[in-house]
């Protein structure tokens, strides 16, 4: 029977903080959100320093009191998991666990708790909270075009890489120590400013062919910046779009499925399992 009991309410918990779907797990993920914002909200305040001199004693309470929550929340969220260490270690139970870590350890190490900013990703939830499903499909979409691209970009910024290189080191012959190219190191970062159109301007080369290598890469960096975004755009061309609904796959906590699916696309587990669960308890 305390088993009976238990099952009853880890499915209830799972139900209410894991599901945009029902009226509790939407009014639970919005008090979340809400919470989310004051708190960064809060951190943020905290930095200025007029503020901090006047309500430090404040901001201090307001930051435990969100954090005591969070933890409070990531405890139910791992006990209420059918696969806890598939949670801990998922996208979002990473990013729950750094939302909370930073106040403990500000105990140790000063300032750190101005890396709870991190709670703003936990707002990506908002999609799911809100049931714009169009905006889940999109980042679907732009999540596996981003995957398909991978490896062409990886080639790409490899051939970038060596092309620096080189430069740098023409540079750092061409122009040498007298002009600011004082080291390779500092030529390679010089033709990396100069590649991506950045030109701080605190190296320039004063040569004649110096000049003349600058420009050709100068020239070189408006092509070179066009083409990952190219590849990225025939990948979103070439994405499948499909109707998805904001379910969260109760094994790999995968977000976003087909309306008709009844396996996650995922890891093949049994989307419905949990209902059918709830339905028989």
């Amino acid at each position: 029977m305390a088993t009976y009991k238990s099952d009853t309410l880890k499915h209830k918990l799972y139900s209410i903080i894991f599901e945009a779907e029902t009226p509790a797990g939407k009014a639970f993920d919005i008090m979340l959100l809400l919470l989310i914002i004051a708190s960064v909200v809060v951190v943020s305040l905290e930095s200025v320093v007029s503020l901090r001199r006047d309500y430090l004693p404040l901001f201090q309470m307001l930051e435990w009191i969100f954090t005591i929550l969070f933890t409070i929340e990531y405890i139910l969220r791992i006990y209420s998991s059918e696969r806890p260490l598939r949670y801990v270690f998922s996208f979002f139970g990473i990013i729950d666990f750094l939302a909370i870590i930073p106040t403990y350890l500000s105990l140790f190490v000063l300032g750190s708790q101005y890396l709870l900013v991190i709670r703003v990703f936990r707002l990506l939830r908002i999609a799911r909270v809100f049931r714009l499903t169009s905006f889940v499909n999109e980042g679907q979409v732009l999540s596996k075009a981003l995957r398909a691209s991978m490896t062409k970009i990886t080639v790409f910024l490899g051939v970038v890489l060596m092309m620096v290189i080189v430069v740098g080191a023409l540079m750092y012959v061409i122009e040498g120590r007298e002009s600011g190219y004082t080291s390779i190191p500092k030529s390679i970062y010089w033709a990396i400013v100069t590649l991506t159109t950045v030109g701080f301007g605190d190296i320039t080369p004063v040569t004649p062919l110096g000049q003349l290598l600058a420009s050709c890469l100068m020239i070189m960096g408006y092509g070179i910046i066009a083409v990952p975004t190219g590849i990225v755009s025939v990948e979103l061309a070439n994405a499948e779009r499909l109707n998805t609904t904001t379910r969260v796959c109760p094994n790999c906590y995968k977000e976003g499925h087909s309306l008709t699916a009844n396996f996650c696309d995922n890891c093949g587990y049994e989307l419905h399992r949990e209902e059918a669960v709830g339905s028989n308890i």
